[in-house]
This record gives C-alpha cells, sequence and structure tokens, in this order.
C-alpha cells in the first residue's frame, strides 16, 4: 500500500513538475524566497497592529516567532527521520523531472509548506472577523508551496503532509493566543 502512495506520488510530481517552462524558471525562483514576500508581510502586519494595538500585535509576532521555529523543527526532525530524497535526488525519477533548483537535504516534509501554512491560518482566524476578503491570504501557502514542486525539491505529499501540520499548529497557536493573550486585555 505505502509503494503504491509513494508511487502515486512520485507520477503526480512528474505531471505538476512538467507543467514549467525555463521561460518561468526565474519568477519561481523569486517566488520560493520568504524575502520577496516581505512586501505582502509588511500589509498584514499593518492590519493586523491596526486591528490588535502595538502590545497585542508584539505578541502576535512573538507568537508568530515560536510558531514557525516550532513547525521548522518539526518538519526537520521528520526530515532525518524518514530520510525521504528529495525528487531531485531521487535517482528513480531525476532524469525525467525538471530540476531547477536542488538541494542535499532530505524532502519530507516541507518546512515552506508547513511554515506558510501555519502562519497563514493563524493570521487568518485573527483577521476573519474584521476583514472580508482576508481569505486571500491562503493564497500564499499555496503559490509558495507549489514552486517548491515547479522547482523539483518536494512531493506532492510532503507539500500536503506540510500543510496538514502547519494547519494544525496555526489553530493551536490561535487557541493559546486567544486564551492567554486577547482574553486577558
Amino acid at each position: 500500500m505505502l509503494e503504491k502512495i509513494i508511487h502515486l506520488d512520485k507520477e503526480l510530481l512528474v505531471f505538476l513538475n512538467g507543467l514549467g517552462s525555463e521561460r518561468f524558471d526565474g519568477l519561481w525562483l523569486i517566488i520560493t524566497k520568504q524575502l520577496y514576500w516581505t512586501p505582502i508581510f509588511l500589509l498584514f502586519f499593518y492590519l493586523l497592529q491596526k486591528k490588535l494595538g502595538w502590545k497585542n500585535f508584539g505578541y502576535y509576532v512573538l507568537f508568530t516567532a515560536v510558531l514557525i521555529l516550532l513547525c521548522d523543527q518539526t518538519a526537520n526532525l521528520f526530515k532525518n527521520g524518514f530520510q525521504r530524497l528529495r525528487p531531485c535526488n531521487d535517482e528513480e525519477i531525476k532524469g525525467i523531472i525538471r530540476i531547477v533548483k536542488s538541494s542535499s537535504s532530505f524532502s519530507f516534509f516541507s518546512g515552506h509548506a508547513t511554515n506558510s501554512m501555519a502562519t497563514a491560518v493563524f493570521t487568518y482566524m485573527i483577521l476573519k472577523k474584521y476583514y472580508k476578503h482576508v481569505y486571500l491570504l491562503f493564497l500564499f501557502p499555496l503559490i509558495f508551496a507549489y514552486s517548491r514542486i515547479y522547482l523539483g525539491l518536494h512531493f506532492p505529499i510532503d507539500i500536503v503532509t506540510g500543510y496538514v501540520f502547519g494547519a494544525t499548529f496555526g489553530f493551536i497557536c490561535y487557541k493559546l493566543y486567544m486564551k492567554y493573550i486577547l482574553r486577558t486585555s
């Protein structure tokens, strides 16, 4: 059963990765770097600070830092535990996929997907009562994590697993933030 899932995962990766073209490689290399998302992060920081005030926004930043640390270390623990090769290093498929970027670390599961989904869920849960279209925030983890497939760095299961862990951690972080910060303010 596990072999069948891994086989389907590889087939889906080959298909999704194959949708790319050299013409767009530079764009996806930009998308995969967190630094280039800074204007969007600053916009959401502004929206949060405006609604929460400086003190609670400061707590938001602290909670987010801890959330990212927890997500990142959990992903690294799983990567080192499972030691699944990245698509760009997998002998079975590396000759048939487009490898735009390489990495020697392990693949399962994606820290990019975990961190982006965790912060998106945490931020969404706080802002949803203030802004009607805040759900658009979820475009960030979708585009950001797809870049990892496009570049040949992660399998789809790495992304989906990262999303599940990230959404779970983000929701727990939100509950703790509501219980200990916003309810006491």
